[in-house]
């Protein structure tokens, strides 16, 4: 089996830069174009049907996505959703390590408890639909925390994910394995990873930034 978890169009607060999280923001006009786009990226033959979160702006990307290229939109999956940022949601960008140094905002969703949930989702989506080749419209930072779920990394060692960028995963004998992270292939993006072990997260940053700009 195999699945792309397929990051959203963009909305008006990923423009602005503003924290987004579960708050339900519909997409732009920029999002939608983005959508049409992809799907002409995207070979019809390779993909049987579309899924996507429960959330407006994964709805209409996957409707979007299925109209273009004459696929089902077949279900929608509340373990697909994006974390909940609690009372972060709505704040901009630079200005949350200010507010809350550690991002222990008030409210939010346990980062252990993401990729997780992901992952039940994408083992619903094989119940559902075994066999299939699904596109599933999902966001940033809850397809970041299962492809570290899957690999055994921390979610914030993996790269930012843009607007309709597409990551790969393949299922064999209950095994899913990562083969592409938003067009990369997983082998480029390995070294800049760090292993799911009790790594203080902060010192985790500080080591990816060193990795980075060596």
């Amino acid at each position: 089996m195999q699945i792309a978890l397929v990051r959203h169009g963009q909305t008006d607060w990923n423009f602005r830069g503003v924290m987004q999280g579960r708050t339900d923001i519909p997409l732009n006009a920029t999002g939608r174009e983005q959508a049409r786009a992809a799907a002409d990226l995207l070979d019809r033959d390779d993909w049987d049907v579309v899924v996507s979160s429960t959330l407006g702006r994964a709805r209409e990307t996957a409707a979007i996505l299925g109209e273009q290229l004459g696929l089902p939109v077949v279900g929608e999956y509340d373990d697909l959703v994006e974390q909940d940022f609690g009372a972060a949601e709505g704040t901009p960008v630079d200005q949350i390590d200010e507010r809350w140094p550690g991002r222990a905002f008030p409210g939010k969703e346990p980062d252990d408890e993401v990729g997780p949930r992901g992952v039940r989702g994408l083992e619903r989506i094989a119940g559902d639909h075994p066999g299939a080749r699904v596109l599933a419209v999902a966001h940033g930072t809850l397809i970041r925390h299962v492809l570290g779920e899957l690999s055994g990394h921390q979610a914030r060692t993996y790269p930012k994910l843009d607007n309709l960028s597409v990551s790969h995963l393949h299922r064999a004998d209950a095994a899913w394995r990562v083969l592409t992270v938003g067009g990369t292939h997983f082998d480029e993006v390995l070294p800049w990873l760090l292993p799911l072990v009790t790594v203080d997260e902060d010192e985790a940053s500080r080591e990816v930034g060193a990795l980075r700009s060596a």
